[in-house]
This record gives C-alpha cells, sequence and structure tokens, in this order.
C-alpha cells in the first residue's frame, strides 16, 4: 500500500536524478570554468557591493567595473607569470644541454658536503654520490624540460582556453548579478531543510574566501618575495623557485622547505652571508607574513586545522590539479560541516 501510494512521487524523484545526471554529463568539459566562475563570484561579490553602492543608478557599470578588476587582479598576472615561468625554464633548460649548468655536479658537490661518510656506509656500497647525485640532477632537468614544455602544449589547445575563460566569465557575469536570487531560489527548491542549506552556503562562502584571499594571496606575496631574495643571492632559476615556493606556500608546511635547505646548502659552500641572508628573510619576513597578513585578508572567514588543510589540499592537487587547492579544503569543510550538523540534530533528538 505504501508503495502504490507513494510510486509516483518515487518516479518523479528517479526521473528528477536522472535528468540532473544527464545534465552534469552535458556539460561535465565546462565544469571546470563553472566552478571558476562559481568561486569569483564568490570572492568579488564583497567588491562588487560596495562598487554598486557608489554606483547606485547603473546596473550595468559596477558589474564591468567588477569584471575589470577580476582581470587587472587574476588574469593579467597568470598569463604574465605563466610566459616567464615558460622563458625562465626553456633559457634554463637550454643552459643544462649546452653544458653551461651541470644539475648533477651541483647535487653531486651538495651530497657530498652534507653526507661526507656517504660511501663508507657498508649496506649502502652499490650506490655512490656521484650515482645519486646525477640521478637528482637527471630529475631536475627533466622537471624542467617538462615545465618548458607546457605552454607550447597549452597554445595548441588555444581554442579550447579561449571558450573556457569566455564561458567561465560570462557565468560570472550573471553570478553577480543574480547571486544572491539564485542562492535564494536554491535554498527554497532544495528539499533539506533552509537552516542547514544557509549553513551549508555560508561554509561553502566562507572557506572559498579564506582559501583565495588567504591562501592564494599570501602564498603569492610569499613565494614573490622568496624569488627575489634567491634572484639576489645569485641562486640560479630564481623565478622558478619563487613559483614553487608559491604552491609550497598554499600547503601548511609552506615555503620553508624551499629557503630552509637553501640557506644550510649555501652555508655549507662557505657562502656565510648569503645564508645568513636567506635565514633572516625566510624567518623574519616569509615566516612571519602568515601570523601577520593572513589573519587582516581573511578577516571574519572560517579557518580549519592545519592538519585537515594539508590533508584535504594534497587530496585536491591530486584529484582535480591545480584546481584543488580551491576545491580540496572546500569538500573538507562541507564534511566536517554536515557531521557537525548530524551531530546537532542526533542531540537535539535526544533531548526531545
Amino acid at each position: 500500500f505504501f508503495m502504490q501510494k507513494n510510486t509516483p512521487y518515487i518516479l518523479f524523484l528517479t526521473f528528477v536524478l536522472l535528468v540532473t545526471v544527464s545534465f552534469f554529463l552535458l556539460i561535465k568539459d565546462f565544469l571546470l570554468a563553472c566552478f571558476w566562475a562559481v568561486i569569483l563570484a564568490v570572492v568579488f561579490d564583497p567588491v562588487y557591493q560596495r562598487i554598486r553602492h557608489y554606483f547606485k543608478n547603473s546596473e550595468i557599470l559596477p558589474l564591468l567595473l567588477t569584471m575589470l578588476m577580476i582581470i587587472l587582479v587574476f588574469v593579467v598576472p597568470l598569463l604574465t607569470i605563466t610566459l616567464m615561468i615558460t622563458e625562465e625554464s626553456t633559457i634554463l633548460y637550454q643552459k643544462i644541454q649546452g653544458g653551461e649548468i651541470k644539475p648533477q655536479v651541483y647535487f653531486q658537490e651538495t651530497l657530498a658536503l652534507l653526507l661526507p661518510k656517504f660511501n663508507k656506509l657498508s649496506h649502502m656500497e652499490a650506490l655512490s654520490v656521484e650515482q645519486i647525485g646525477a640521478s637528482a640532477g637527471n630529475a631536475f632537468a627533466q622537471a624542467v624540460k617538462y615545465i618548458a614544455q607546457q605552454v607550447p602544449a597549452l597554445t595548441q589547445n588555444l581554442l579550447a582556453l579561449i571558450v573556457q575563460f569566455a564561458l567561465a566569465f560570462y557565468i560570472l557575469f550573471f553570478l553577480l548579478r543574480d547571486g544572491h536570487h539564485l542562492i535564494r531560489k536554491l535554498i527554497s527548491l532544495i528539499p533539506i531543510g533552509d537552516g542547514i542549506e544557509i549553513e551549508l552556503f555560508e561554509r561553502f562562502t566562507s572557506v572559498a574566501r579564506a582559501t583565495v584571499k588567504g591562501g592564494l594571496i599570501v602564498a603569492v606575496i610569499q613565494g614573490s618575495i622568496g624569488g627575489f631574495l634567491f634572484w639576489f643571492v645569485g641562486i640560479p632559476a630564481a623565478f622558478l623557485w619563487g613559483m614553487l615556493m608559491i604552491v609550497l606556500s598554499l600547503l601548511p608546511v609552506g615555503s620553508t622547505l624551499i629557503w630552509g635547505p637553501a640557506a644550510v646548502i649555501m652555508f655549507l659552500q662557505g657562502q656565510t652571508l648569503n645564508a645568513v641572508i636567506v635565514l633572516v628573510v625566510g624567518i623574519l619576513v616569509i615566516g612571519m607574513i602568515d601570523n601577520f597578513l593572513r589573519p587582516r585578508l581573511i578577516g571574519k572567514d572560517s579557518k580549519m586545522s592545519d592538519y585537515l588543510v594539508l590533508v584535504s589540499t594534497l587530496g585536491g592537487l591530486t584529484w582535480f590539479s591545480l584546481t584543488g587547492f580551491v576545491l580540496g579544503p572546500i569538500i573538507a569543510a562541507l564534511f566536517v560541516t554536515c557531521w557537525d550538523i548530524m551531530g546537532q540534530e542526533s542531540q537535539a533528538s535526544k533531548r526531545k
């Protein structure tokens, strides 16, 4: 009797599920553009609202000014950095190929300094400093070659990239204009409970803003300072090391994994002054940016535990490539929030 009574509703839910899955399969190639449009809309909505407050008589002008700001803040620096990485990695790889820079010798000398008694270890007789140094140098050269080849590969798919960018900004335009209305519509349509839905939307918004504002901006600043520092003390491929520091700064482990060993190696090589400069700038400038700048950029946005940020970011990068540094923490935050809500509902039912 129960099945007969609810059969139309169950069939309708099945149909809705099939249509929804079909829709996402239909747009799966453009989900990345949609995702970044949503993230940029969430991050820049406060900016849009402020601009809109000053131009109350115009609807289009605040939107255009906000879009222009997004292009200046994200698109132009991204393209510039990409071109600079390609140019520097290409030059570096050419120097390695021409023998002007020999990473194998560099790694061998470093290992010899760090492990002077390495060859005396009886259980590792089959290995030598020369072999390990050569392997590390070859791996470094291949990594540089891979980076140098990425942009030429991207230019082959230039049309697809243009379509993705255009679609992202097209969707972004309407999300900025109608975003609050769309959220209210979703809250009214999703049959979970308005309170739960509002909490999930707020959690998504806070983590997205915290990741982009407090994570990406701080990472760019730390990596830029680190790259300039390496250039100042004469470390080769300083710009590439700076980019690597930006990536690592997105993680709680930070850029210390780059400038810390660099300072140690320079000290072992007798470059005491340069080693001290790297340590001082690394500790007092790069290392302290998190404590002073990140809280001011994040503001009231939520911040998860460092271990959860680390695990979710690494998992996001593994699953979703570069997009994962935002998507990973968002999924983790929604996971924690859902279980918190489950716990609250369970406690409330017990009290009744």
